[in-house]
């Protein structure tokens, strides 16, 4: 993981995380709210708020993240609301759903990214950024591997020209385990999101158990070729149809919904279920 600006690891007091369905925590849901997700972020501001509770400081935590934003809308609404509560950390994870679309630029999103980064680094924040995750065994998903290699790159100068922590998805050799990502090979399962909370404390500077989150699963069983061509099939059908009717409508997943925690809040414990 890329070391921060700092060279002793912060208790921060306040956190906002902004950005997709990523950050919103989608395919790890929560057992004691319906329809709603946890995720490496709120899972994250666990644990940073357990740190502030040693040092006998308040924690308060929002996350503003919404599935299918593009990241024109993270740097743009839900930056600005960010900005009003003067967060002391701010997770800034977006250009996933960009990154899709096949005239994407990734030069125009480093630039929206840089600005965005300047901000929040003005207003006296410390930013946690993230690259994405390395689709080289992802199916179908493969030939999206060059782009994300480019925007990997770019989020590596923004963060050493602007002093932001890093979260390095694609460093982490385990998330090239489908296993860890959820039927629509796009969202992490309960243990990715658990891995991906553990690995970026460990960017922010804090010790943990890192063979716990590094280390892959063990073997699974061999698949053949027949069976992975049935499964891009049943993928293809049940999450990459959908995805594009809904382009072709002008829609998004994320429509009409709102923010799960819009405020700055105490955390609560989570519970996993089964």
């Amino acid at each position: 993981m890329t070391p921060g600006p700092q060279t002793e690891a912060r208790v921060w007091c306040s956190f906002v995380a902004i950005g997709d369905s990523f950050t919103e925590g989608m395919s790890d849901p929560d057992p004691e709210t319906d329809d709603a997700f946890i995720g490496w972020a709120d899972r994250l501001a666990e644990s940073l708020s357990e740190l502030a509770e040693l040092e006998h400081l308040p924690f308060q935590y929002a996350n503003l993240a919404v599935r299918g934003r593009l990241l024109d809308d993270v740097v743009g609404t839900q930056l600005d609301q960010a900005l009003a509560m003067s967060p002391d950390l701010v997770s800034m994870v977006g250009g996933g759903n960009d990154l899709l679309r096949p005239g994407v630029d990734t030069n125009a999103l480093m630039n929206t990214l840089e600005e965005a980064v300047i901000r929040l680094r003005q207003s006296g924040a410390d930013v946690l950024l993230a690259t994405p995750a390395d689709p080289q065994d992802a199916g179908l998903l493969k030939p999206l591997r060059g782009r994300h290699a480019v925007h990997t790159a770019n989020i590596f100068t923004i963060a050493q020209r602007h002093g932001c922590y890093v979260l390095n998805l694609w460093g982490m050799p385990a998330l090239r385990d489908m296993r860890l990502w959820a039927d629509d090979r796009i969202h992490l399962t309960t243990e990715g999101h658990r891995r991906v909370s553990l690995a970026a404390l460990t960017s922010l500077g804090h010790a943990t158990d890192e063979d716990d989150w590094r280390t892959p699963l063990p073997p699974g069983d061999a698949t053949t070729r027949a069976q992975e061509l049935r499964a891009h099939a049943v993928w293809a059908r049940t999450h990459l149809a959908p995805w594009v009717q809904r382009r072709m409508k002008g829609q998004s997943s994320g429509d009409h919904l709102d923010p799960k925690r819009p405020e700055l809040s105490p955390m609560r414990p989570f519970v996993d279920g089964p």
